[in-house]
């Protein structure tokens, strides 16, 4: 498709926006709505998704002025798409009222039972995949928004610190860090059953 001489390619869009065409955003909207709602998705309560992704395109708009076609324009709104994501975790980091209530006894036997036995079998056989997304975002919850991201995109989606730092803007020494740290607290956490 972006071989079609008919289909205009990115930089042209934002081009055509930037010298007074609005209308033409709808073209971007349009080709990278599923990748940004996907990327919202994994970071994102479920509730969130929505009104954050139109955030994501709102703020890609704003910026459409100072954006620089180097890594292309899905890497720049990928980038946006993440910053979003930090940014709504620090703000409900920073307007809790209440702390995170503690696991449920439910939980805290899951978990218990979970950390003494060795088998890594056993493990898998004995966990519910609910049970472990329930604690596993709970442990996140607990952590600031800074670490918590850095958690997401390092541990659980796999990408390199190059990559981490990238979208969140920060430098690899810095991702490698607070991933390090952050990895330390939520084994505290999850090792003293969220009483550390």
């Amino acid at each position: 498709m972006p071989d079609d001489p008919l289909t205009p390619n990115d930089a042209d869009i934002v081009r055509r926006i930037v010298e007074g065409d609005v209308n033409a955003f709808e073209g971007l909207l349009t080709r990278y709505k599923d990748h940004v709602l996907q990327i919202v998705k994994r970071h994102m309560p479920y509730q969130e998704v929505e009104e954050t992704t139109q955030e994501v395109f709102i703020r890609a708009y704003q910026s459409l002025p100072k954006y620089k076609a180097k890594g292309g324009f899905k890497q720049w709104l990928s980038a946006i798409a993440v910053r979003s994501c930090y940014d709504y975790w620090r703000k409900a980091y920073r307007s809790r009222e209440i702390p995170m209530s503690s696991l449920s006894e439910r939980h805290e036997e899951w978990l218990e039972e979970v950390l003494s036995d060795e088998s890594n079998q056993s493990f898998y056989e004995k966990s519910s995949q609910q049970e472990t997304i329930e604690i596993l975002d709970w442990a996140l919850g607990k952590l600031s928004p800074e670490d918590r991201m850095v958690m997401e995109l390092v541990y659980l989606e796999g990408l390199s610190g190059k990559e981490a730092a990238r979208l969140l803007g920060w430098s690899v020494a810095n991702v490698k860090i607070r991933s390090l740290r952050s990895r330390r607290k939520l084994e505290k956490l999850l090792m003293g059953h969220g009483k550390a």
